[in-house]
């Protein structure tokens, strides 16, 4: 598309905050005058602003919006008639009997030019009507053939990414004609920041531990109560997150409703021993008391649901670190849940200071962790560690002379001297702890482990992270180019 084209994009709304390369991608899409009707799929978890977004697209390139329900089909077929009806300002709505009629119909509003066209929540009308991505896939095949002109820029949406995918697939693949794939992300750490207009980091960091990414969240689940300052972070936790009469304070209860319901109870217990500090399927299974093999199959669905990310151990091959993929789940499972009853029945503010030490160490200090593995791959500058960073993932390291295991938190692999999967840093990272040489000395000791392993340390800097900060001795070292030290304020705001 010509450059001349892409400057009469509509202008993304003033009030949609971000988003602007998501924005660009869509009109991009929607706007392309070629010839040719074209297909694209987007995708993401709910509250991440997809609808928000599609509705904002097709509202400024005056295009078709129809967002699918969960209904039988036959209703479906009602409502989108008297919406295309509306659009087309038609005297009264066609009456289909089969979506073969309403695809039809909603394709030939590019007969004229490029037109935008929105079907939402695709699989939920799937899920009535089986035979709905073989009826787009032929009426594609039909205008290509007999309609060559045809300029319908028709977007099917749907939830998660991997069942969208799998819904795709298949003897007549949507995928095969999709001009545009998209991904609807919630807010990186630093956005969110933005966000919610937060400028202290380590409020920024607690804040984020808690609603995450999720941009919804700050809008109707807790009517724009943002934290006046890092002295009013456990007042608005109470004001929301643990808030009962807050719609925040149910959330967590829906996202992890994609479960099977035999499967429910124990992913419960999974996620339990998620957010209680376990973390690979040998420590699940044994907190969940449960079978390996039970386990490892919830693991995986919701793995597959996004619910939980799965990571490799950075030095033991085979092994996976899982952890919640939502900050509001690993909340609740973590603090809100264990507390629910005195949430309902006692003061928030005294049931919120037992729970307080919980929320620092077992919700506070892994997402600082996590945070600080995400600064290595998103933000750090390419001479940060001496190479250019692939991978920042926990790893595991057995001591045989002291019989114990190491922990790294962040250990960095990437790209030196054209040699990919380089150790570039090992690094340990302390929520609420100053940092001094003992956890210089500490990453040394895994260095030297990790070398008589046979791992090539040559290129590898030891590295601390600490949202507190770090003792005068350790800057000197530091400045002795010994040890990186990244604290929030770099986290926020440096590379």
């Amino acid at each position: 598309m010509s450059s001349s084209d892409a400057a009469a994009h509509p202008d993304r709304p003033d009030r949609m905050f971000d988003r602007e390369t998501e924005w660009d991608r869509l009109l991009r899409f929607v706007c392309d005058t070629r010839p040719g009707a074209t297909l694209g799929l987007v995708s993401g978890q709910r509250r991440h602003g997809k609808t928000y977004l599609l509705e904002a697209m097709t509202k400024a390139t005056g295009g078709f919006y129809f967002d699918g329900q969960a209904a039988a089909e036959a209703e479906s077929l009602r409502r989108v008639a008297d919406r295309l009806a509306e659009h087309t300002h038609a005297p009264q709505p066609p009456r289909w009997h089969s979506w073969e009629g309403a695809v039809d119909a909603m394709l030939a509003l590019g007969d004229e030019g490029p037109a935008s066209v929105v079907i939402d929540n695709f699989p939920d009308l799937v899920g009535q009507s089986p035979a709905l991505p073989a009826v787009i896939h032929s009426a594609y095949r039909r205008l290509h053939t007999a309609r060559s002109q045809n300029r319908a820029r028709l977007i099917l949406s749907g939830g998660i990414p991997s069942i969208v995918t799998r819904l795709f697939s298949g003897p007549s693949s949507l995928h095969d004609l999709a001009g545009l794939e998209l991904v609807v992300r919630p807010f990186d750490f630093r956005t969110a920041a933005r966000f919610w207009g937060i400028e202290d980091p380590r409020l920024a960091v607690q804040v984020h531990a808690v609603v995450g990414g999720t941009p919804a969240y700050r809008g109707d689940f807790v009517c724009d109560d943002a934290p006046a300052g890092p002295d009013d972070f456990d007042a608005w936790v109470c004001r929301t997150a643990l808030n009962p009469r807050m719609p925040l304070f149910w959330e967590a209860r829906h996202l992890d409703e994609e479960a099977d319901h035999a499967d429910r109870a124990l992913c419960h217990s999974a996620l339990v021993a998620i957010a209680s500090g376990c973390s690979t399927r040998g420590e699940i299974a044994e907190c969940v008391e449960g079978s390996l093999n039970d386990v490892s199959h919830v693991l995986a669905m919701m793995q597959n649901r996004h619910l939980l990310h799965g990571e490799p151990d950075a030095f033991r091959a085979g092994l996976t670190h899982y952890r919640i993929a939502e900050p509001l789940l690993a909340f609740e499972h973590a603090v809100a849940w264990p507390h629910r009853v005195a949430l309902e029945q006692e003061d928030v503010a005294a049931v919120w200071r037992r729970a307080r030490a919980g929320f620092d160490a077992t919700v506070a200090a892994p997402h600082f962790a996590q945070l600080c593995r995400d600064w290595v791959v998103g933000c750090a500058a390419p001479d940060t560690f001496g190479g250019a960073p692939e991978s920042a993932v926990r790893g595991t390291v057995h001591d045989p002379a002291r019989h114990t295991r190491l922990d790294v938190d962040v250990a960095v692999r990437g790209m030196t001297d054209g040699r990919p999967g380089v150790l570039l840093s090992v690094g340990l990272a302390r929520w609420n702890e100053t940092m001094d040489t003992r956890h210089l000395d500490h990453l040394r000791h895994i260095l030297s482990v990790l070398a008589a392993s046979g791992e090539d340390t040559g290129q590898a800097l030891p590295a601390c992270y600490s949202a507190t900060g770090f003792t005068p001795e350790l800057r000197a070292a530091e400045a002795k180019g010994e040890v990186l030290l990244v604290g929030v304020d770099r986290l926020y705001g440096g590379e």
